[in-house]
Formats: structure tokens, sequence, C-alpha cells
């Protein structure tokens, strides 16, 4: 009688399971449905699984389309993403680094302090980081996109905590070895961190591709557009290219896709050993 309980306990477990997998499988088949179909598919009040006629020529009329530099925003975003990723890892981990190792007086305070600057809105520092960023003349370049988002205090509290936990005994052989606080940094420490390192890595690059206010407003020109400004421009107050829209939203995704597959097991061991519950 037990067994018959847990065998009907694991069934549905995984009718649970396969009904959440379908449900958040939903946006994506709506992408890929609506940009594979016609304007009349997509508004049609007779709602088909798939349009009887797939019109792969969406993706090619996406990328042709003179009035949305499509191919150019994706490669904005990609290096912006990437050069965000790089910057921010380097400079949490040192600041992490040096707060949890470091011997310093008030590294605390400092500490705290950076914690203190997640608790201001975005909307208080937004005008004045526009108002440097114009008076320095990086309005629609990739400095202006790329500088004032490289620190995150998020990334170095996840750094920090996980250097708090990193096993001195390593640190200790560098020293005896003559290495100093930089040196160790490199050679030990950071190859010993990967997990949190791609952990990080990987949110700071899907928020770098995500981001959307702060390239609309800096990112005046055309060719400074990011992927996500160019999704918003299919809407305007004129006309909705719905199936350009849907058909940019799905290419959009994959390289996000991408990444999160390949790093999504160093997500959970990187949180795992940064001690962010202790």
């Amino acid at each position: 009688m037990y067994d018959a309980w847990v065998r009907v306990g694991r069934a549905l477990r995984v009718a649970l399971l396969i009904a959440l997998a379908l449900l958040f499988l939903i946006p994506f088949y709506l992408l890929v449905r609506n940009g594979l179909a016609s304007e009349q598919d997509i508004t049609s009040p007779d709602w088909t699984f798939f349009p009887s006629t797939l019109h792969w020529s969406n993706i090619t009329e996406l990328f042709e389309d003179s009035t949305v530099p499509m191919a150019r925003s994706l490669f904005n975003s990609a290096v912006i993403a990437v050069l965000t990723t790089a910057g921010t890892l380097l400079l949490a981990s040192l600041a992490g680094y040096g707060l949890a190792r470091i011997p310093y007086r008030y590294a605390n305070h400092v500490f705290y302090a950076i914690l203190g600057t997640m608790m201001v809105p975005a909307a208080v520092t937004f005008v004045p980081s526009f108002v440097l960023v114009s008076s320095l003349g990086w309005i629609s370049t990739l400095r202006g996109l790329i500088v004032p988002t490289l620190f995150s205090a998020f990334a170095c509290f996840v750094f920090r905590q996980y250097f708090l936990g990193f096993p001195r005994e390593l640190e200790d052989a560098a020293r005896v070895d003559g290495l100093g606080y930089w040196r160790t940094y490199w050679l030990i420490v950071v190859p010993n961190a990967r997990p949190v390192f791609a952990a990080v890595g990987t949110i700071v690059f899907i928020g770098a591709w995500n981001s959307f206010l702060w390239p609309l407003v800096i990112g005046q020109d055309r060719d400074a557009w990011t992927v996500q400004v160019a999704l918003a421009s299919f809407t305007t107050s004129q006309v909705i290219r719905l199936h350009e829209l849907f058909v940019a939203a799905a290419v959009s995704i994959v390289p996000l896709l991408v990444v999160f597959l390949f790093f999504q097991r160093w997500i959970v061991a990187g949180v795992e050993r940064s001690g962010i519950d202790d």
C-alpha cells in the first residue's frame, strides 16, 4: 500500500512539473508562432496552434528593414553586455577581495556605505548621471553606455561574502612563496573562484542585455541603439509591426538562452558558495 502511494506521489510531482514547464514555455511558443506568422494570422480571432503557412521571410525582412538597424543593435548590445560584464567582474571582485582580506580600519564602514547605495532608487541618480555623461560628451557613445554602469554594489557584496569563506591556507601558502595581495588575487584566488565569477557574470550579462531606459536616453543616434531600444521602435503611435516585433524578440533572446544554458550550473554553485544566506 505504501509503495502505491509513493508511485502516486511521484506521478503527481511529474505531472505538476510538466504542467509548470508547459506554462513557462508558453511565452517562447508565442514568440516563435507569431514571429513566423503574418499580421492577419496574429490578429485573427480564429486562433490556430501554428499558421498554415510559416513566413520564414519575416527573419530576412527584419534585418533588411531600413528603419530599424537590428543587426547593428544586436552588435551594440553584445559589445555593451560583454564589456560591462568584464568590467563589473574586475571592479567588484577587487573591491570584494579587498574588503574581505586586506586589513583596514574602516573596511566595514566602506562596505556598509556600498550596501547603502543599493537602497538609493535608480531614479534619484538618473538625472545627475545623465548630466555628467552629457558634460563629458559621451552621448551616443559606448563610453556613455558602459562606464556609468560598471560598478555593482550587489556584485561587490556577493564577492565579499564569497572571499570571507575562501580557504586562508591557500593564501598563506602564497605568502610563504613571497606573493603579495595583488599576485595572490590573480594567481590563487581568481582561478579557484570560477563558480562565483560565472554566476555573477551571468547575472550581470543578462541585466546589461535587457537594459532599456539608460540606453534609450544615452543612445540617441540610431547607430548607438541597443536591441531593447530597437524592439521598442516597432511599436509607435502610427503603426505597430507585430510580426517584426515578435521575430525580433525571438532573435534577441537567443544569446541570453545560450549564456544561461551554458552557465546555469555555475549560477547555483556560485550563490551557494557566496554565503548570501549567512
